[in-house]
């Protein structure tokens, strides 16, 4: 069963404004029309459209709230989650190239498979990878049994592979050329190849005037 307020980001005694500001705010960062139609993008709105319109409407929450608590009590209390398979069709593959993972649980109430999200205890998804960091594509299986507070986690992880020399090189080129995430000691996001070049003007520099005081 679905956890809703997870999916909005809220606890289960949120209240109807909180479950507005949170819907509106999350519609808005996820809409597919802001992501270029990413999958995962129209996934996850998807989700959170579900959400809201379960929680927000005061008849279908209670009956929500009502079945939720009755799954959890359903698990057992003394036995731990456990992960028994979680596994892809190919560990290694090609930026846009189809992936599918499979996975199945046991004792969870609460199944992730970040970074797509809530999950069935056990279940199939299709993917395209869209964007390798440092050449790989991480994912991670978490499985949760609320009554006991713990939870497994197994991961894993495909590495990237190109066609040709050529096709490695033109991405190597296009990731200096790719704006950053932005961090503290890069706010604006700048990419790789002004921090590179900012660098050798540096030590260019630094150079210089070693040569210069020496002679």
């Amino acid at each position: 069963m679905k956890d809703y307020y997870y999916f909005l980001g809220i606890p289960h005694d949120a209240s109807d404004e909180d479950i507005k500001k949170s819907y509106r705010k999350l519609s808005l960062k996820y809409h597919p029309d802001k992501n270029q139609d990413d999958d995962f993008f129209a996934d996850r709105f998807k989700e959170i459209q579900e959400a809201y319109e379960t929680l927000s409407d005061k008849g279908r929450r209670t009956t929500y709230d009502q079945n939720l608590e009755s799954q959890q009590k359903s698990f057992r209390y003394t036995v731990p989650p456990s992960i028994k398979t979680f596994t892809a069709n190919k560990i290694h593959a090609k930026k846009g190239e189809e992936i599918i993972i499979s996975w199945q649980t046991q004792n969870a109430d609460v199944v992730k498979v970040l970074p797509f999200g809530l999950e069935k205890a056990y279940g199939e998804r299709i993917f395209k990878i869209t964007e390798f960091k440092n050449g790989k594509f991480q994912l991670l299986l978490h499985a949760t049994n609320s009554l006991l507070h713990k939870t497994v986690v197994q991961g894993i992880t495909i590495t990237e592979v190109f066609e040709s020399d050529g096709e490695k090189f033109r991405d190597k080129a296009e990731e200096l050329f790719r704006s950053q995430p932005k961090t503290a000691t890069n706010p604006k996001g700048q990419p790789k190849i002004f921090r590179l070049i900012l660098g050798l003007l540096i030590l260019a520099l630094a150079l210089y005037f070693l040569i210069s005081n020496y002679f």
